[in-house]
């Protein structure tokens, strides 16, 4: 009882020290000029805000993208199978100075940085091909990442995605109380399955189909996501999906021992000499 009362009073304490924070830091945010600031409205709203590369105009985007196609021309394989789900394949790209001085872009650190309300950690980045599947697994299940508060993954769509290369799919962030409520009860559904996922059907017994939101678009989609405070996933795919992903928590994530994979070892990575080279 005693230690049940401790640690409730010890994440109000962990709770109201971030909303300090929050509000402490609010003085240092960095200027944004109206466009960029509608990309941080829109995520508050919804939790998502789509655009492309073309629209963002970063001097980097050509090598980054260059390398990156370079990467999964090489993923010709499964690195497994089981029951019907092939593992996708991901390489760990953060050393790379291609992708790193993409995700550092100033522009693109100063609207994550507005939108998480504190100074950020860029974690990394993770180069992905997605095989075709016919089972809902792993990330296919609806989900919510779990590394901090609030945090983005920038998304690359590297191929035109349609409905047969499963694209990312999404439901809002609720805007009334019933929305709450409901959100309430699949995050209850998530909490008895260990945060493992839940499929569709679950799904559509408590939040319909007609709210999900899919997520097509052509190569160089761009989709800001704040993949800790909506319900998401990948879709069931007949098609192969190449993407990036870039990783932004605050700077002091509540849960940092989850950020390391995006720059470990935990996945392949390429060596930074030679794109075209073996592994290390």
């Amino acid at each position: 009882m005693i230690n049940n009362v401790t640690e409730k009073i010890s994440v109000l304490k962990d709770e109201l020290d971030y909303k300090v924070k929050l509000w402490q830091h609010q003085i240092n945010l960095p200027a944004l000029d109206p466009g960029d600031k509608l990309i941080v409205d829109t995520l508050k709203t919804s939790g998502v805000y789509i655009t492309s590369l073309e629209d963002l105009g970063f001097s980097s985007t050509a090598t980054m993208l260059a390398t990156a196609n370079s990467c999964t021309d090489r993923m010709v394989n499964p690195r497994d199978i089981h029951a019907g789900y092939k593992l996708p394949q991901i390489y760990t790209v953060t050393d790379l100075s291609e992708f790193f001085n993409w995700g550092m872009e100033s522009r693109l650190q100063n609207i994550i940085e507005h939108y998480i309300g504190l100074p950020i950690a860029f974690h990394g980045v993770h180069v992905r091909k997605d095989f075709p599947n016919e089972k809902q697994s792993e990330t296919l299940l609806w989900h919510k990442d779990s590394e901090d508060r609030r945090m983005i993954k920038v998304i690359i769509y590297l191929d035109d995605v349609t409905e047969e290369h499963g694209p990312f799919e999404y439901i809002p962030l609720p805007t009334n109380v019933l929305e709450q409520v409901k959100n309430y009860q699949v995050d209850y559904e998530l909490w008895r399955v260990n945060f493992l996922g839940i499929n569709d059907d679950k799904m559509m017994k408590v939040i319909p189909k007609s709210a999900w939101k899919s997520c097509p678009g052509k190569a160089g989609t761009v989709i800001f996501a704040d993949v800790r405070n909506i319900l998401h996933h990948g879709t069931v795919r007949i098609q192969e999906r190449s993407t990036i992903f870039f990783t932004y928590t605050a700077k002091s994530p509540k849960r940092p021992e989850l950020c390391t994979q995006y720059h470990d070892d935990t996945f392949p990575k390429i060596s930074q000499q030679s794109i075209t080279g073996s592994l290390v």
